[in-house]
């Protein structure tokens, strides 16, 4: 049975357990095919009480700081393959805890804190810059001019290549397809490939948008196949939004039509800034069901959100008919990169989470009030 939006409170994250389970079942089969490891990057989607269906495909994990890697261990029942930017004492030995390999993003802090990871039972890695992304902005581009992010070969040709390294990390790409995999990888070998044998493992990173439609499955299949054949190494994916990609949505209403210097503003219970900030940050303009882009001749609004932000607004969207206060938004594809990233900016209500299933309906996992609100600040 189809979704009835207007039975689920607003404003509200609705995952569609169908249309998850069907991005993990093609995640699962490419794991499979080409013997590798895939992760779940909790930095994309960290909404654990549906890990029990994530359980069921026996996917790891991996975390971007100590609290993520504490939740894969205690939601997910793995533990995390751990990178940060950098660590700190207070939290080291916690992350330890918590992992079973760690990465670091400098020679330094590999120096400061391999050992002692070695000690705790850990694989090490380093996280490497191969000088390629395919990201359209520099805001997500880690391989950027005077990057903060991986180390360069020419660090290593000058430093050297230190001993007791398991493994290396490259993450360089953004919602990619298999041939941008094709230049990264390649550009990956062309500098670092030297450093290759004796190694137990090699990340790949995320940004492998494998479950978009259209994505050459078997393209990627190869170069990985191709790559082990040469390489005998273990091989990690983190996919990130690839677990999440069209499985869900925003929901959100209509409370007012603003009209100033001819351009009508629908004003919603939600906001850009505060529940879709990867809108603002790319920039991008989401889906909405229902409407199109800009055409002329039908009725089209602006939509803005519900915070003060003055730019807390995007448009143009077209509709069949005149919007007025009360009427549904549905915003598509607002799982992976939202949860996670969402503020509490002016006070605003966070947004309700739920999942749908064509079984159960409509299941509340969670809402927020004001004590969610007013905890986080004093």
């Amino acid at each position: 049975m189809p979704i009835d939006f207007h039975q689920i409170p607003s404003p509200c994250y609705v995952i569609d357990e169908h249309l998850l389970r069907k991005n993990l079942d093609l995640l699962k089969k490419i794991e499979e095919e080409a013997h590798i490891q895939i992760l779940v990057s909790f930095k994309a989607f960290a909404n654990w009480k549906v890990f029990s269906i994530f359980r069921e495909y026996g996917f790891g994990a991996s975390a971007s700081s100590l609290y993520e890697a504490r939740l894969a261990l205690e939601e997910l029942g793995q533990k995390a393959h751990t990178y940060c930017p950098a660590y700190d004492e207070k939290t080291i030995e916690e992350i330890f805890k918590y992992s079973s390999h760690v990465s670091f993003n400098s020679l330094a802090q590999f120096q400061k804190y391999g050992q002692r990871a070695k000690q705790e039972g850990l694989q090490v890695g380093l996280r490497v810059n191969p000088g390629y992304s395919n990201s359209p902005v520099d805001l997500y581009n880690p391989c950027r001019h005077g990057s903060r992010l991986g180390i360069t070969s020419e660090q290593f040709s000058r430093q050297g290549f230190p001993h007791g390294i398991d493994g290396l990390h490259f993450h360089t790409l953004f919602e990619a397809d298999s041939y941008a995999f094709e230049k990264v990888l390649s550009a990956f070998l062309e500098k670092f490939g030297q450093y290759l044998e004796g190694l137990r493992w090699i990340n790949m990173g995320g940004g492998h948008l494998v479950t978009k439609e259209g994505y050459d499955i078997s393209h990627l299949l190869k170069l990985l196949n191709e790559f082990k054949k040469k390489y005998p190494l273990e091989v990690i994916l983190e996919p990130g939004s690839a677990f999440t990609y069209r499985t869900g949505y925003l929901i959100s209403t209509v409370l007012d039509i603003v009209e100033n210097d001819g351009i009508k503003t629908a004003i919603l219970d939600v906001s850009f800034s505060c529940h879709m900030p990867d809108c603002l940050e790319m920039p991008y303009k989401p889906a909405i069901l229902g409407a199109s882009d800009k055409i002329e001749g039908k009725p089209t609004y602006r939509i803005g959100g519900i915070s003060c932000l003055a730019g807390d607004e995007m448009g143009y969207w077209s509709f069949d008919h005149e919007l007025s206060p009360g009427e549904r938004i549905i915003f598509e594809d607002m799982i992976h990169y939202t949860t996670v990233k969402t503020t509490m900016f002016n006070g605003i209500q966070h947004p309700s989470i739920g999942i749908w299933s064509e079984e159960k309906g409509f299941r509340l996992i969670r809402e927020f009030n004001y004590e969610d609100y007013k905890s986080r600040l004093s």
